[in-house]
């Protein structure tokens, strides 16, 4: 991936940060996007270039289409239009189903599904005129489970799997892949303060008897973003130590 361009929304930290460290060592330009913490954006920005490469900060909502068309335009003129985008942008806000409200419903969907929808439309457009690129969307095993409380974040990463199938047949023919991750349960500054009763039930799980890291997310993303991965399309990897499959 030498200098290829790859764009990693919500890099800044957790499995976006490991991502674009994995892509740097591979010798990519990275653009990290990123909402609000400037702090964790700009370690991760000193990370990429500590590792050899070139980054590039973007602060932009892609729930927004315009600030989609931000994120893609300060892109082009910094590398040019990106090789890879990696979607990956996604917020929770967990709730039991009488209890969740309509804002917290909708903004879950916008952030996770709907920005998706913003760059991967914006990254088509570029990547078709190239006839190359490689779109990977950070899904999640409740995506395919459900899992009590999360019914917003479930709906969001079911549809980001349907969502990633159907422009995977759209655009194969141009040599765009387009795949998605579902990561288990993986140890992030998300998942850290579950109380300890929660963790240790969901372990008892998980075949592999161990929670998942965000590198183990960051290797499996730079396979499919890379041309080893060229006749894979349409798919969903579960990178979760089997914890689908159950304990």
């Amino acid at each position: 991936m030498e200098r290829r361009t790859i764009i990693v929304t919500g890099g800044a930290r957790g499995i976006g940060r490991a991502m674009c460290a994995e892509f740097a060592k591979e010798g990519a330009n990275i653009v990290i996007n990123y909402s609000r913490d400037i702090e964790s954006a700009e370690a991760t920005k000193k990370l990429c270039e500590e590792l050899g490469a070139k980054a590039l900060l973007v602060s932009c909502d892609v729930s927004k289409y315009s600030d989609a068309e931000k994120l893609f335009t300060e892109c082009e003129e910094a590398f040019g239009a990106p090789h890879v985008l990696v979607n990956n942008a996604g917020i929770t806000r967990d709730n039991l189903l009488l209890r969740m409200s309509e804002e917290d419903f909708d903004k879950v969907i916008e952030v996770n599904l709907k920005g998706a929808f913003n760059c991967t439309k914006l990254a088509v457009a570029a990547m078709g005129k190239k006839r190359y690129g490689r779109i990977i969307n950070i899904a999640s095993v409740v995506g395919l489970t459900g899992n009590v409380g999360q019914a917003n974040y479930a709906a969001s990463k079911a549809g980001l799997i349907g969502f990633s199938k159907s422009v995977a047949k759209e655009y194969a023919k141009r040599n765009i892949t387009v795949n998605a991750i579902a990561p288990g349960f993986i140890e992030t500054d998300m998942t850290k303060n579950l109380p300890d009763d929660i963790k240790s039930a969901m372990l008892a799980g998980i075949p592999a008897n161990r929670f998942g890291q965000a590198e183990d997310i960051a290797k499996a993303a730079a396979f499919l973003a890379s041309d080893a991965a060229g006749y894979i399309t349409g798919q969903v990897i579960n990178v979760d130590g089997g914890m689908v499959m159950g304990g």
